[in-house]
This record gives C-alpha cells, sequence and structure tokens, in this order.
C-alpha cells in the first residue's frame, strides 16, 4: 500500500504541452499530485480550477501542483486552456501511475470500455515521500482544500 512515509512511486508523463514531467525531477519541492477522473466534468474542472486559484499560494511555499488523468494530452490541453490552467496536467493514459498509487480504476459512466481513476491527492515531500493523501469514496467527493492547504502551511 502506498502510504504516509512511504517513498512516493516515480513516474515520467507526458504534459497538456507535451512535455514529460519526472517527478523525482521536482525533490526539494513538495508536490501535491491530484488524480481526477476526467477533464471537462463539472467537478474536476472545480477541483482543478481550485488549485490554479490558490498556485500562487502554493508556490509560495515551494509546492508544484500536478493534475493527473487518463485522458489525452490533447484533451487536456483543451482543457488546461480553456479553464486557464497553468500548471502541468498530466496524461496517464496507461494507468500506470494510478495503478502505482493503488488507485481505483472505474468505468466511465456512459464510455463502455473507458476506465477512470477515483479523485485522489497525494502531498509529496521535500525528500519524495507521502506526507500526506485522501482518497475520495467515489468520484463525486471532492477533497477538502482547506485541509490541503493546511498541510502545506498555506
Amino acid at each position: 500500500m502506498v502510504e504516509v512515509g512511504n517513498d512516493a512511486p516515480d513516474f515520467s508523463l507526458c504534459d497538456q504541452d507535451n512535455n514529460i514531467v519526472t517527478c523525482s525531477e521536482h525533490h526539494g519541492k513538495r508536490i501535491v499530485l491530484a488524480f481526477f477522473p476526467a477533464a471537462f466534468t463539472g467537478i474536476c474542472t472545480t477541483e482543478m480550477c481550485t488549485f490554479q486559484n490558490n498556485l500562487s499560494k502554493l508556490n509560495a511555499v515551494n509546492a508544484a501542483v500536478f493534475g493527473i488523468c487518463s485522458d489525452s494530452r490533447f484533451a487536456n490541453k483543451a482543457f488546461a486552456d480553456q479553464n486557464g490552467i497553468t500548471f502541468p496536467i498530466l496524461s496517464d493514459y496507461s494507468r500506470k501511475t494510478i495503478e502505482d498509487y493503488e488507485i481505483a480504476l472505474y468505468d466511465f459512466a456512459g464510455m463502455p470500455g473507458y476506465t477512470a481513476s477515483e479523485r485522489a491527492v497525494f502531498i509529496i515531500d521535500e525528500d519524495g515521500k507521502i506526507m500526506w493523501k485522501w482518497v475520495g469514496e467515489n468520484p463525486g467527493k471532492q477533497p477538502d482544500y482547506d485541509t490541503v492547504l493546511s498541510k502545506l502551511g498555506v
């Protein structure tokens, strides 16, 4: 199990601008990993926009935000552009990182054969260890953003 205190599983994923982002290259910063089911859905939009709206506060405490979903980088690019999201939205189309973080996959409603991740947030400390985690019991549940921010000292 991926638990608080464990080394965070490393990954290299493509962002919305076709850049490869490797988690371990960001050691020295705290990282918020926000796994979300799908771009362009209401709750996912609210979640990513909430992180965007708090990005300057997060950057001020040496924290970076990465959104992660199983959508293509092309969908993530359109989603980021439409919503003014400037942090990386990473495409885990193979679902390997979702599985490495032990987040449940479920069949996305109305799209037979397409699986998406549950909503989850992990905070990784400067040394690459999991310092906090939250996994929603269903994709409609949002994280407590005040708790996320307070864990980072915001």
